[in-house]
């Protein structure tokens, strides 16, 4: 048993890192500390105005441990560790996890090349950026090896030289095939140099260069090769363009300031690099608390800087923060030199940070009207659905779909939306075990089964280990399941719930002849919707993942073993039968419900030929295919 008030005595009064838990022993916040007895024993003091939402966290704690550190400095690079890890309730959290694109030179190799990187290692190599478009960056590669004709293969030079054939780079003249030992070295390095050139911001040369080429060309009407120039012209220009000067010393440094408001923060970054402003993104601060700008923001650089492997030599912020000169330490040790972090007060740079503010507030105050329409469209278009069913609450809805080719390869596919938003981490694949042919039903059935007995199993296995459910990966029902069709798939679904003793909500979603949505079956009725409607919207939303997924799947196992079809079992159809066949009726089911004389009426058949095709459809695959609504 954990006595919170003997604990409290145990303290150190050293540096550290602190752990709060509940009484499930979940993480509710991780905090540092210069004195740990100190620190911890402030939690649990008279109330001190610290704010509703960390007295709710105190009431909450069940325990808590510590880990004790040499130095305030260990504490913190621990602490951004473990809030990483962990993502606790009550911390102030980063709420985007994102890498960002390098455009790395291999300047260490012979025969050096342009690369796209997520990573910024110790190496010989030269990085530029970090670019907020990765996009943008591809072009830009694209770009530079298309203007100096630099290989982009992986081949070991010079060792490889000569070893292989030149690739078709070289053929349609993007390549200069150092491989063939077409050119040499200090060539091949003279344009790697116009190439990182180019990364510096000197375009201007490269510029008089493409203009110079591009007139030639057209003197000499070479036409085609005038356009090409043209076009790189006009590329280069475009991102020369796009580099804003910002600063005339040249120097690197993220401009950083925020917007709150009474539910969560938008934190604004102005990348600057070699005096020019790159880029900006924006990030958002969940579990903010109430007016606290200086503290969101100290929280938002310890997260932001100990996961981004680039660090500029200054860092420009809208606010003091707290532990700023402990923070300048580790972020200088983290970079292997000097780091600045400072809160401009006059001029441009004051108006640059006041700049980030001001879009850090458009950017909440825009999210607000889009998380607006996109609540209309998932949460709004859910209300609308179970009002036309007249249920009183959906939340998780799911959906199935079988897919084949000609009646074999069956598969079904389960696809699952929440709050009217598709999760794909609770998608699932099925591989139809006990149905052979084109029988929807029958694998219908089977998807069904294996689905909900598979949850009621791992609820119970749950339960007796007393876990959740969030542990199970079939153990949360929906709360209505949709059929892609009308009253037989909705019958199938019906009676396996009823086999196995569920009650949940099913509906089938009824198309046209056209095979577009026109309404819901519900309760042996076809209910008319909207199809203005956001609810309607979601339906053919539903509809369509769960096709696109369950085709997905089937693809994936055609590209594994050679897909045949139900024909090629019938005695006497060989191909040029089959390609009549299904020239004729479309379809297996339909093949499976023509008359013999229907059979027969076609060309490429007799009648002996006919019955056969009719009584192997009738032995093999009895199961009626086309009764639905």
């Amino acid at each position: 048993m954990f006595h919170i008030e003997e604990e409290l005595k145990k303290l150190p009064k050293e540096p550290g890192v602190y752990i709060m838990r509940d009484d499930k022993d979940v993480i509710l916040y991780v905090g540092k500390a210069v004195n740990l007895h100190n620190r911890v024993r402030s939690y649990f003091r008279e109330n001190i105005g610290r704010g509703p939402m960390i007295d709710k966290m105190v009431s909450l704690i069940a325990r808590f441990e510590y880990i004790v550190t040499d130095s305030e400095l260990e504490a913190l690079v621990l602490e951004n560790n473990l809030i990483k890890e962990n993502s606790p309730k009550y911390n102030t959290l980063l709420k985007d996890d994102k890498t960002y694109p390098y455009i790395k030179v291999t300047v260490g190799e012979e025969f050096p090349r342009i690369l796209f990187s997520r990573t910024m290692k110790k190496d010989k190599s030269k990085y530029f950026g970090p670019y907020t478009s990765a996009a943008a960056v591809k072009d830009t590669i694209e770009l530079l090896n298309k203007l100096y004709m630099l290989r982009t293969c992986n081949r070991s030079l010079p060792r490889d030289i000569g070893a292989e054939r030149p690739c078709l780079n070289y053929h349609i003249k993007q390549c200069l095939a150092p491989c063939q030992g077409y050119v040499d070295r200090e060539q091949y390095r003279e344009q790697v140099a116009q190439a990182l050139e180019f990364l510096n911001g000197n375009y201007n040369m490269i510029l008089k260069d493409l203009e110079a080429k591009m007139k030639a060309a057209a003197e000499q009407l070479d036409f085609e090769s005038a356009a090409g120039y043209r076009d790189l012209y006009n590329s280069v220009k475009q991102v020369s363009q796009k580099q804003k000067i910002t600063d005339s010393v040249g120097e690197d440094k993220d401009v950083i300031a925020l917007y709150q408001d009474e539910r969560e923060a938008v934190v604004q970054v102005f990348f600057v690099r070699d005096g020019k402003l790159i880029g900006r993104e924006h990030y958002y601060m969940t579990h903010v608390s109430s007016d606290n700008k200086p503290e969101i923001l100290e929280n938002f650089v310890k997260q932001f800087y100990a996961g981004t492997p680039f660090i500029p030599r200054e860092l420009m912020l809208q606010y003091e923060i707290g532990d700023r000169e402990l923070i300048e330490k580790w972020l200088t040790e983290r970079k292997g030199a000097r780091v600045h972090v400072r809160v401009p007060k006059i001029g441009s740079k004051e108006k640059l940070v006041e700049l980030a503010a001001q879009n850090a507030k458009h950017i909440l105050q825009q999210d607000r009207e889009r998380l607006k329409r996109e609540e209309g469209r998932t949460i709004g278009a859910v209300k609308e659905i179970a009002g036309i069913l007249g249920l009183d609450h959906i939340e998780r809805m799911e959906a199935f779909d079988i897919s084949n080719i000609n009646g074999f390869e069956n598969v079904g596919s389960m696809i699952v939306f929440e709050k009217g938003k598709p999760k794909p981490s609770d998608y699932r694949k099925f591989r139809i075990r006990t149905v052979s042919g084109p029988d929807d039903y029958a694998c219908m059935r089977e998807v069904l089964t294996r689905r909900f007995r598979h949850g009621l199993e791992e609820s119970k296995e749950l339960e007796e280990k007393k876990l959740g459910p969030e542990y199970g990966s079939f153990t949360r029902l929906p709360d209505l399941l949709m059929m892609d069709g009308g009253r037989g798939q909705v019958n199938i679904a019906m009676s396996v719930l009823k086999e196995l003793k569920i009650s949940i909500p099913v509906c089938g979603m009824v198309k046209d002849d056209n095979h577009r949505t026109r309404g819901l079956y519900y309760n042996n009725v076809e209910l008319p919707i909207d199809t203005r409607s956001e609810g309607f919207k979601l339906i053919t939303r539903v509809q369509d993942e769960a096709h696109r997924f369950a085709i997905e799947y089937h693809r994936s196992l055609r590209s594994k073993t050679q897909v045949k079809s139900v024909l090629d079992d019938i005695p006497g159809v060989g191909p040029a039968r089959r390609k009549a066949l299904m020239r004729h009726f479309k379809s297996i089911e339909e093949i499976r419900s023509a008359s013999v004389e229907e059979l027969s009426s076609l060309l490429e058949l007799n009648r002996r030929s006919a019955e056969e095709i009719y009584n192997f459809f009738r032995k093999n695959y009895p199961t009626a295919l086309d009764n639905q609504v």
